[in-house]
């Protein structure tokens, strides 16, 4: 039984007991003011005179609530210390401010899983300054953990509701079995729709289940990894700079995407038109079309259509100018 439970029983039987005793000594003709003082003294020892004088039946009464209340006193007092000393409400109090700060929050994004790469997922994402809810079953993992976290089993809908998956932008699957994975993947599809959910896949072959069970992007980290260090080997110099960019927080210079929806000034457009370079300073490095091809360094005339998403190189500055341009 949680502590919190143990409390809660053990005040509701002091306050039966209480409530027992108080109507007994009024039936008994005591006023209300003098049965809950008599009852109140007779549960807690204190040995104080009766108010009233008793009779027979009242005595008996005492007896009997002296012998049920003290007992549920002591039960009472003795949990309540138990869970001071043990920290236990203390602990209770931090998860309860814990879960109102996750309620406040709003297009933040659920790492499901604290191993290796949940940490590094959640170590760029804070660098980026996201908002970010960790998930995990292993209590020895969350502690101490710094970022808003939810302790249970992440294949539980109602663990996925607590991390605020309603309001949440994407949820990063990363945990270390496959199936796993695959399972909070159908769960959080169920649940969101529109929601972003980049998973884990440890074998090429979970990369397609993954997919059809409704995530976004399947990335097997250690094939990444791989080819990482194997493009190191042969360009050194471009993959360093990639690498830089995509990953130094330090750097001034970043790759965005920015998404032309419908309603956008910048449709049927040219870039010749819109000049971002002459206007923000920014390098279009390629336009991804709605049915998902790539056009690498696009060329003037290149026309921008709806729901088609430009990925640009530039500072903090020029990319917010960009934003800019899409809200006129």
């Amino acid at each position: 039984m949680s502590p919190l439970r143990r409390i809660s029983r053990a005040v509701l039987a002091f306050l039966l007991v209480l409530l027992a005793g108080t109507v007994g000594y009024l039936i008994l003709g005591f006023g209300l003011l003098d049965a809950l003082y008599q009852t109140v003294t007779t549960i807690t020892t204190v040995g104080f005179r009766e108010v009233h004088p008793l009779n027979a039946a009242g005595q008996l009464f005492t007896m009997v609530l002296i012998l049920v209340g003290a007992g549920t006193a002591l039960y009472m007092f003795g949990v309540l210390l138990e869970a001071l000393i043990e920290g236990h409400l203390r602990e209770h109090m931090e998860r309860r401010r814990m879960d109102r700060r996750i309620d406040r929050m709003s297009g933040h994004i659920i790492v499901c899983g604290w191993g290796r790469v949940g940490r590094a997922c959640v170590q760029y994402l804070s660098g980026l300054g996201k908002q970010i809810v960790v998930v995990d079953r292993d209590p020895a993992r969350l502690q101490d953990l710094e970022y808003p976290n939810v302790l249970g089993d992440v294949t539980d809908d109602s663990v996925l509701e607590t991390a605020g998956i309603q309001r949440a932008h994407a949820l990063i699957a990363a945990l270390d079995a496959d199936a796993d994975n695959v399972y909070v993947t159908l769960s959080s599809r169920a649940l969101r729709q529109d929601l972003v959910i980049i998973a884990r896949a440890r074998t090429e072959s979970s990369k397609s289940k993954l997919l059809r069970a409704g995530a976004n992007r399947a990335v097997n980290p250690q094939l990444i990894g791989g080819r990482r260090m194997a493009a190191f080997a042969l360009q050194p110099n471009v993959a360093e700079f990639l690498d830089v960019v995509m990953h130094d927080e330090t750097l001034d210079y970043r790759v965005e995407e920015f998404d032309i929806v419908p309603d956008s000034p910048l449709v049927g457009r040219t870039l010749k038109d819109i000049a971002l370079r002459q206007t923000t300073g920014a390098l279009v490095l390629a336009i991804r079309t709605s049915n998902g091809q790539f056009i690498a360094n696009p060329i003037g005339e290149t026309v921008l259509a709806a729901n088609s998403i430009l990925i640009v190189l530039g500072t903090a500055a020029q990319l917010d100018a960009i934003r800019g341009l899409g809200d006129k």
